[in-house]
């Protein structure tokens, strides 16, 4: 198993950037590998990330590092083989703090679009901060 976003091309797209302040709360810090950055989301509620990648891959598990305070809270992931065709996989709860948290997936899926819902947050006004994001691949 792999880390997919390292392996594959994929164009990544958010809810929302607080302050549209993309330079320091973008997307990319997602992805970065830097403790010192983070994506954070502006206020309000939901809030999602969304991944598409080049090509379908089966995916097993994902991780997030969230900052304590504003983790995501009643949360699911989507998949499908374009957004169109996205559905619900399932449910995952984070706790609220500043681990890495993972969450392995009830079975294998293959998907090429996968969207991270954060239906409310464990900050008062909605906002999400996450320090990383991986996916894990059993194809690559």
């Amino acid at each position: 198993m792999a880390s997919l976003l390292k392996s594959t091309k994929y164009i990544c797209r958010v809810s929302s950037v607080l302050n549209r302040d993309s330079k320091l709360f973008g997307k990319q810090h997602l992805f970065d590998g830097c403790d010192e950055t983070c994506w954070n989301s502006d206020q309000g509620t939901p809030q999602w990330i969304l991944i598409e990648l080049e090509e379908a891959v089966s995916i097993s598990t994902f991780s997030f590092q969230f900052q304590g305070g504003f983790a995501g809270r009643d949360c699911e992931v989507e998949g499908g083989i374009d957004r169109a065709s996205m559905q619900v996989i399932e449910a995952f709860y984070p706790e609220d703090n500043n681990t890495l948290q993972s969450f392995k997936l009830s079975r294998p899926l293959q998907v090429k679009c996968i969207r991270f819902n954060f239906k409310s947050s464990t900050d008062f006004f909605g906002r999400i901060i996450v320090y990383r994001l991986e996916i894990t691949s059993v194809d690559t």
